[in-house]
């Protein structure tokens, strides 16, 4: 968008906006000097005896007799006019070098601060910076590096390997893995943004869930973004966490757009520990209270339900908070609350793998461990919906969608242990899911 300003005599000045907030002062300093600056003030002399002087124009020069006239008052103020638009369009450049390293800085700053580059570029999130689909895209990029480099710090042995990928149908994502570790057997953390046209079994799969999704031509626009992870340990005392946090787009026939978040953070003990899981809950549940104190109990409810291997008769863990279509009441309070949990990861989950990392076990324990992961297993391919949902989905990943499968898992036929042992302990709190908090 360009601005045409009058200045003096001149017709126009036409200069570029800029989103830096600098134009507004620029354009008025211009008017300013045009209008006022260098007009002279002074009383004209009085004039000499004798006939008058020939009539001089603006850049005449000398007359034809010989001698020099009075530059008229219209040419000093062309010329202030002129000369003030040049030391503003002076001041303008400087002000827009300054802004230029600023953001030069930033960028630097900003990809410092992340595993690799946003999918979506860091000039095109700062061009659309107050959109939320942008403030997502940082939220889940941020918190891919917060997690990354807690867990880094516990294992300093290993190293994630950072693969950035593209999706040719649209977007892309960045996996994060670190794998056969002194502390960590594997653990994921990924980013996607992608976008493109939904596939007929997803918008099956939507619909089923009560969405009304009205395609134009068979087709529905979509664009999806998230942070996921899943986090499995070497050592059977301490649990396996997972987190998601996502953000959906969809335009209709009529170009309306729906839209939701969902997410949510659960533990997977293999042992029951429980001071480890007081820790859990309460840290999750402080984090939904910011925002409505009805929050926590609903979605601790929803997580026991959601995680729930039917074939089993158990839940795949102890719990924690899980939701999903989540569109009121306004984008950005569920944006910010959405913000809230993803904050609350690495406190309600690090503290406890550096309490229990070191911990010594025994190959039964460890035998407990795998057969526990088959469980895992189990509910990740037959259940879960962002796994049937990466699946369903046209280009996707497969490798970064099954990084939330264990390096090692064991299936028995009719295992089962003793009763009053430890490992009777965390199926009872499996079958009949516990009130951490309260």
């Amino acid at each position: 968008m360009c601005q045409s300003v009058p200045c003096g005599l001149a017709d126009s000045v036409v200069i570029d906006d800029r989103p830096d907030g600098t134009i507004s002062e620029v354009l008025s300093l211009i008017i300013s000097v045009g209008r006022h600056t260098f007009i002279p003030s002074a009383a004209p002399a009085p004039p000499r005896p004798g006939p008058a002087p020939p009539r001089r124009h603006c850049g005449a020069g000398a007359g034809h007799g010989g001698g020099s006239a009075p530059v008229p008052r219209g040419c000093l103020a062309a010329a202030g006019a002129l000369g003030g638009l040049g030391l503003a369009l002076g001041l303008w450049r400087r002000q827009a070098a300054l802004a230029a390293a600023r953001e030069d800085e930033e960028e630097k700053e900003l990809r410092q601060r992340f595993m690799a580059p946003p999918v979506s570029g860091l000039r095109e999130l700062r061009r659309r910076r107050r959109e939320l689909r942008s403030r997502m895209e940082l939220l889940i990029m941020e918190t891919q590096a917060e997690v990354c480099r807690a867990l880094a710090d516990l294992d300093p042995g290993a190293s994630f390997a950072v693969d950035s990928w593209e999706r040719k149908e649209g977007g892309g994502g960045i996996s994060c893995v670190l794998q056969d570790g002194e502390v960590f057997e594997k653990a994921g953390v990924n980013v996607s943004v992608v976008s493109g046209l939904l596939s007929e079994e997803a918008a099956r799969q939507m619909r089923s869930r009560g969405k009304s999704l009205k395609a134009k031509d068979g087709k529905l626009p979509f664009c999806a973004m998230g942070v996921s992870s899943v986090i499995h340990p070497k050592n059977p005392h301490v649990p396996t966490m997972h987190f998601n946090y996502r953000y959906f787009e969809i335009e209709e026939a009529d170009g309306t757009k729906q839209w939701w978040f969902g997410g949510g953070t659960d533990l997977t003990p293999t042992y029951l520990n429980e001071e480890d899981a007081i820790h859990f809950h309460k840290t999750l549940k402080e984090a939904c209270d910011k925002h409505d104190l009805k929050l926590y109990p609903k979605y601790k409810k929803w997580c026991d339900d959601y995680f729930y291997i039917k074939h089993r008769g158990e839940r795949r863990g102890i719990g924690g908070i899980f939701f999903d279509d989540m569109d009121s009441p306004s984008k950005e309070e569920v944006f910010q609350f959405v913000k809230s949990c993803a904050k609350a990861v690495v406190p309600c989950y690090i503290p406890i793998v550096k309490k229990h990392c070191h911990d010594s076990f025994t190959p039964e324990e460890k035998l407990w461990q795998q057969l526990r992961r088959g469980r895992y297993v189990e509910f990740n391919l037959v259940y879960d919906r962002g796994t049937k949902f990466g699946l369903l989905t046209p280009g996707s990943r497969i490798e970064s969608i099954l990084m939330s499968l264990p390096l090692t898992a064991r299936w028995e036929y009719m295992h089962n242990p003793p009763e009053s042992s430890k490992e009777a302990e965390i199926l009872e709190v499996l079958r009949n899911p516990k009130d951490w908090v309260h």
